[in-house]
């Protein structure tokens, strides 16, 4: 099951994330997919604030990971710079998913090492300042 919007501005992309994580508990892990600018981190931003994240969230490109402390802990993973992540790489990585809600940008890179996701997040442009986000359920749970 999927769902398409199109948005015009950031704080629509962020009040989507939002609506999402509602439904988002530990051990939940979305993919976020997209060409560069087209709002992922913004959407990661949007899903933060709606599980308890005060502080500044930004896109853990040059680090990796960032792990947050909301009401649930909310851990960012941007595999932007990575072909490939081998298996030393992937124990680095593993504990960002213990306990936490898990967002993956360029999920690709992990192949088959990522754990099934609960939802599935695409973003694309759409001309000037809008988005198109399609949202798949991965996760049959209701």
């Amino acid at each position: 099951m999927s769902e398409q919007h199109e948005l015009s501005s950031p704080e629509e992309t962020e009040r989507i994330a939002a609506e999402l994580a509602a439904e988002l508990e530990p051990g939940d892990v979305v993919t976020v997919s997209g060409d560069l600018g087209s709002g992922k981190t913004t959407f990661v931003r949007g899903a933060c604030r709606a599980l308890g994240v005060q502080g500044h969230v930004t896109s853990p490109t040059f680090t990796v990971g960032h792990r947050y402390r909301g009401d649930v802990d909310v851990s960012h993973l941007d595999l932007y710079r990575f072909q490939s992540v081998s298996p030393a790489e992937w124990g680095d990585l593993e504990p960002y998913f213990d306990g936490a809600v898990c967002f993956v940008e360029w999920p690709e890179a992990a192949g088959d090492e990522l754990p099934a996701p609960r939802f599935r997040v695409q973003l694309r442009h759409a001309g000037g300042d809008r988005r198109m986000i399609e949202i798949e359920r991965a996760d049959p749970r209701v």
